[in-house]
């Protein structure tokens, strides 16, 4: 399979309850690349709910989606990862809850994130010599959306503007919706999800991704951790 982009996630552990309803809302299946079916729930067109975040597969980005440098390889890129896990050490929280991110919802972290930032920012910087510099194109578009002046200069130097001091844990469940339709929402997550999500929460693998040519993330490889 030949990828164009790369990046490294938190998923959720291979064969979790919680990971298994959450990727059948979202309608993707990274591990397998396949589209798998959404829960039917009346009045709810789950199908436009995720459209957006679909592509991406269930997750939590510790490195922005990149493409390759061109004096790197991917098998150069998994070793790096591997290397990289062998050092991180895992990170533990209360559990992870449902919250309304602007006019989208995902899932957040309960308790101290300050290890979990600090555990991607180590991910975003260790990894950034296999990142090829981000083009004008992408750097307008990131603009047009209205940074601050960190998170432009974070733009210019890693490729990404919500990185290190910028950063914020979360696992995406739906594209923007109408205020009106987030209660809904809510309310049906609420039952298909979180009495699901895990408690306490532990990241104790990372994963690398790609993007294929169908346009969707798939799972590469996972790399548990060994600090």
């Amino acid at each position: 399979m030949t990828f164009t982009r790369y990046a490294i996630y938190y998923t959720p552990p291979k064969g979790s309850i919680w990971g298994q309803r959450a990727s059948h809302w979202l309608g993707w299946d990274m591990e397998q690349g396949t589209h798998i079916p959404h829960p039917t729930i009346s009045n709810l067109d789950i199908s436009g709910i995720t459209q957006t975040p679909r592509k991406y597969g269930l997750h939590a980005t510790l490195k922005p989606p990149f493409r390759l440098a061109d004096d790197m390889s991917l098998t150069e890129l998994t070793e790096a990862c591997e290397t990289l896990a062998n050092g991180l050490s895992p990170v533990t929280l209360n559990g992870l809850e449902l919250a309304r991110l602007g006019r989208f919802l995902a899932l957040r972290t309960i308790g101290d994130e300050t290890a979990l930032a600090e555990f991607a920012a180590t991910c975003v910087t260790t990894l950034d010599a296999f990142r090829a510099p981000a083009s004008d194109t992408e750097i307008a578009k990131r603009r047009a959306g209205g940074l601050t002046a960190t998170q432009d200069a974070h733009l210019l130097r890693w490729g990404y503007p919500y990185v290190l001091d910028q950063f914020k844990f979360h696992i995406t469940l739906t594209g923007k919706r109408p205020k009106a339709e987030l209660s809904a929402i809510e309310t049906a997550l609420r039952h298909h999800l979180v009495p699901y999500l895990p408690a306490p929460f532990e990241i104790n693998e990372i994963a690398l991704v790609g993007e294929a040519e169908d346009g969707q993330f798939h799972m590469i490889h996972r790399y548990p951790l060994g600090g």
